[in-house]
């Protein structure tokens, strides 16, 4: 077999494979956002704790999402984005101590600065 056809075949199976994966994970993730709508709905919206497991749970569906958004885009800044909100997950926990919300802020700092690095416009060029 010819080495470019494989290249090609490879990439091809490679990319369906993906798409595949993505439908999987946004198939998973609106199972998961009705099973949870449905124990929200039952939980007792007077404690505070109730409202920390709604962010906990809307974030880990736009985890989910942007997962699925960097299996078919392949782009820098959607990986950006879910590296952000796995973080903002990370922070967001009742029981999270000191040292991990400063590794998150440097986690925060380090995205920002990968932003701005590698994925602000060029400057334009002078005619």
């Amino acid at each position: 077999m010819n080495p470019d056809t494989l290249v090609r075949l490879t990439k091809l199976f490679a990319k369906w494979l993906e798409r595949l994966l993505a439908v999987a994970i946004v198939a998973g993730i609106i199972a998961y956002s009705v099973e949870s709508a449905a124990q929200l709905l039952s939980m007792d919206w007077g404690n505070s704790e109730t409202y920390y497991d709604l962010v906990y749970r809307v974030l880990l569906a736009v985890i989910g999402v942007e997962l699925a958004r960097t299996l078919l885009t392949h782009d820098l800044g959607a990986i950006l984005e879910l590296l952000a909100f796995v973080v903002a997950r990370k922070t967001l926990k009742p029981n999270v101590d000191a040292f991990d919300i400063f590794l998150c802020a440097l986690a925060f700092v380090a995205l920002l600065a990968a932003r701005y690095y590698f994925l602000r416009p060029p400057p334009p060029r002078e005619a």
